[in-house]
């Protein structure tokens, strides 16, 4: 068995970034992989989320998380790899060393984007590590309103800079952050709802990317 390793990053903060890799883990969990969670963001909130599952499920549960960090993290994704289906790292959003290398050994970079300017503009030096590490990588457009003509534009800006964008997209849905607190995702606490088709959607597009 060899993981695909996803690792989950954007310099801005409050993109959504840890919301992304609980709801994408979980959704891969509902499918029969083994998950793997790896939290390099000093900020622990997908730390915090496990510990929450873990007092909800219990044992019951297909997702283990990891928090190496440092020098020993290619040790620690190595040695995963051997085990998941699935590798998902929440990486810091400054350019630290444990951000680089979880760019570098990622399969797939994932760079959520919410719809306004000043996200647009963060993606730039994230792009350029991206780059510079061979790592191919893709902007998830996240927290999405039902609405309006800024999404468009926001497109525009993205597609000026020549940044690939995934086409599934995940819209301001409160049921996401709702099943956050007892440490689940939608395709759990919400099976038929629309945020569940939205994050199921992505995961298969992922997977396939």
């Amino acid at each position: 068995m060899t993981a695909k390793i996803l690792t989950i990053a954007q310099q801005k903060g409050g993109a959504g970034k840890t919301t992304v890799v609980a709801q994408l883990a979980t959704t891969y969990a509902s499918q029969k992989k083994n998950v793997a969670l790896v939290d390099i963001d000093p900020q622990a909130s997908l730390t915090s989320w496990f510990a929450e599952r873990k007092r909800t499920l219990g044992d019951d549960n297909r997702i283990v998380l990891s928090s190496v960090g440092g020098w020993r993290l290619k040790n620690e994704l190595d040695r995963l790899k051997q085990d998941f289906d699935v590798i998902l790292v929440d990486a810091p959003p400054h350019a630290e060393t444990e951000a680089n290398i979880a760019i570098r050994y990622a399969d797939l970079l994932v760079i959520p984007v919410q719809p306004s300017p000043m996200d647009v503009w963060a993606t730039a030096p994230t792009f350029k590590q991206a780059k510079k590490e061979k790592t191919q990588a893709i902007v998830l457009l996240n927290r999405i309103p039902p609405r309006g003509k800024l999404l468009e534009k926001i497109k525009g800006m993205l597609e000026e800079d020549e940044r690939p964008m995934l086409k599934s997209t995940l819209g301001n849905r409160v049921a996401f952050a709702a099943s956050m607190i007892d440490g689940l995702g939608v395709v759990e606490s919400e099976k038929r709802s629309a945020a569940a088709v939205e994050i199921k959607a992505l995961a298969k597009e992922i997977w396939n990317t």
